[in-house]
């Protein structure tokens, strides 16, 4: 940690160069803040690539947004022309010059009048430049393009020693400077191979057709005393001016929430923890046609706007009002939330642009709209204008731009009904958050529709598969039944359904029936019981008489017995009285 600080405490120490911001959209960032302030820059490429808009540009947003005057020198076109050229981008050359902002001074030049009789210099058009940059109190110049210039002369030694020349002199009066130079043949940028060699900032740019497709590209092919972006950048021209795309920002160091967002249909958010997906996380949903992955991502639109929050939904197959007449099938009235402001729609071919395009222009509307959901349906149209890898990067800095935006976005993906379905997702099944496959289920003669989730990051999920159904009152998640031969859906799974109740009916008769038996016998039983306990109670109470019988009868023998005892015993007493007497007498 001591060494990490030390380093960046070391770094800071270091004098950072000083650059101007260009004000165009994407290309501060990419040059870590603009180019190189007091020195001259370089933008070269072929015909048709935008040097001119670029530096034009550079001009007006100095003026209008950072109060910087600037002077543009063209040697192609006149001042009107150009102020015609970029009237539909929102730009007033005539009022910024009557502001005294800007001024345009056009140098023409022909190439037949050059003769190259003595030494030939520039002090000429140092002394106009000079004198531009002072009426105004210029802090931004562009030379338009800087072949004319030379245009004729085949001494390459005066060539190139005017050329030195020149950017030393622009350097000297203090102006942050463009040049435009034509693109060069074989390895070198310039028609003089010279110009990026003096130049302390060079920026490539490039018009290419690929499939019938057009892409502008721009890339910083070198920036004296600075760290920049090395990569291929796409830029688009349009009615707000140039927007060019950055690429570089990709490492994983972007916020994250635990905020939920509701999927729109109960049931699924039931099979995702009870809550949905998280904010800010990207969603597929793929599957093959008709399986219903547009309603789906309509579900979650209409969800979004009926929390009160915008929805952007970017549509390649179907126009919105075809998609806003389907979901009234279903319940889902849509146009409501486009009236209010909530639901945009940018519905299109894909082969209207190439994929960085298409990428810019949803960069850009993005930035506009501010929604806080984004749906793409579906992003297998645009391998029409790509291949899978090109698609795959194209949705890579998509998914990283929502998520630095804090953005949930949805995409929906058609599958093919083949053994590789996983296979048809353009690649970014293992860059989204939650993936939710909807398939076929064919079974006797019926095709019905299944829905189960195949990852969901850091929630709990079900790993069921769910019936999924689509009515007229909407989409509903069902259980699937198992039967004998396996997952029962649709009428099977109503058929089924019948049978289990039938046979609860059935279950429960036979129980009625059975219970009923066996109260009957539990009663002839108790009958039973009931003449046994009387018949034992009976013979209790002959024993008991006959046994009191008996002893009154013993009681009475005994009394006699006794009686009899007394009665001997009283005879024998008078028996010895009389022999007694009966002695006596005789003595």
């Amino acid at each position: 940690m001591a060494k990490e600080s030390k380093k960046n405490k070391k770094a800071a120490d270091y004098p950072q160069i000083a650059k101007t911001p260009t004000g165009i959209t994407g290309l501060d960032e990419i040059t870590g803040g603009g180019i190189p302030t007091g020195r001259p820059t370089l933008i070269c490429g072929e015909a048709g690539c935008g040097k001119t808009l670029v530096s034009l540009e550079f001009i007006v947003r100095g003026a209008i947004e950072f109060n910087e005057p600037g002077v543009f020198m063209a040697f192609e076109e006149k001042a009107e022309e150009l102020a015609m050229n970029v009237g539909s981008l929102g730009f007033n050359l005539e009022q910024l010059q009557k502001d005294k902002k800007l001024k345009i001074d056009y140098v023409h030049i022909d190439r037949s009048e050059i003769e190259e009789t003595g030494e030939y210099d520039l002090d000429g058009l140092f002394i106009r430049l000079g004198y531009a940059i002072d009426t105004i109190g210029a802090k931004r110049v562009v030379l338009d393009t800087i072949e004319n210039l030379f245009a004729g002369l085949s001494n390459q030694g005066i060539l190139r020693a005017e050329l030195r020349r020149l950017f030393q002199w622009l350097k000297e009066k203090g102006v942050t400077a463009i040049i435009t130079g034509e693109r060069g043949e074989g390895p070198s940028l310039t028609r003089q191979g010279l110009e990026e060699y003096v130049s302390d900032c060079v920026i490539l740019l490039d018009h290419r057709v690929i499939n019938q497709i057009s892409t502008r590209r721009l890339r910083i092919v070198k920036y004296r005393g600075s760290v920049h972006g090395t990569n291929e950048y796409p830029f688009l021209i349009d009615e707000d001016g140039i927007s060019v795309l950055p690429v570089t920002s990709l490492r994983l160091e972007k916020e994250v929430s635990s905020e939920r967002v509701s999927s729109g249909i109960p049931s699924l958010d039931k099979m995702l923890g009870g809550k949905g997906f998280f904010k800010g996380g990207s969603v597929l949903v793929s599957g093959t046609a008709g399986t219903g992955k547009t309603s789906i991502a309509a579900c979650f639109a209409n969800e979004i706007c009926n929390q009160k929050q915008r929805c952007l939904y970017f549509a390649f197959e179907e126009s919105p009002r075809q998609i806003i007449r389907n979901m009234h099938s279903i319940s889902m009235d849509l146009q409501k939330h486009v009236d209010n402001g909530l639901l945009q729609f940018m519905a299109s071919r894909p082969t209207l642009h190439g994929l960085e395009q298409h990428l810019v222009a949803m960069h850009k509307l993005i930035k506009r709209f501010k929604p806080q959901a984004v749906v793409l349906d579906p992003i297998t149209n645009l391998i029409t204008v790509g291949s899978v890898s090109e698609v795959k990067a194209m949705l890579i800095r998509l998914i990283d731009f929502l998520q630095e935006e804090q953005i949930t976005v949805m995409f929906t993906a058609l599958t093919l009904n083949t053994v590789v379905t996983e296979q048809t997702d353009e690649g970014v099944s293992s860059l989204v958050d939650a993936w939710i496959l909807v398939r076929d289920i064919e079974f006797n003669g019926e095709r019905n529709r299944g829905m189960y989730i195949m990852k969901s990051r850091g929630m709990k999920h079900s790993n069921q598969v769910r019936e999924f159904i689509i009515t007229d009152r909407g989409i509903d998640l069902v259980e699937v039944y198992l039967g004998p031969d396996g997952v029962l859906t649709g009428s099977a799974r109503e058929a089924q359904k019948l049978q289990e109740q039938t046979g609860e009916v059935l279950r429960s008769h036979a129980i009625s029936v059975k219970d009923r038996e066996v109260l009957r016998k539990r009663k002839v039983l108790e009958a039973k019981i009931a003449g046994l306990q009387s018949e034992f109670e009976s013979a209790e109470e002959e024993l008991n008489k006959i046994y009191i019988e008996e002893e009154l009868v013993k009681k009475v023998a005994e009394g006699n017995r006794q009686e009899m005892l007394k009665l001997r015993r009283g005879d024998q007493g008078g028996n010895d009285r009389k022999v007694k007497s009966n002695e006596n007498k005789r003595i």
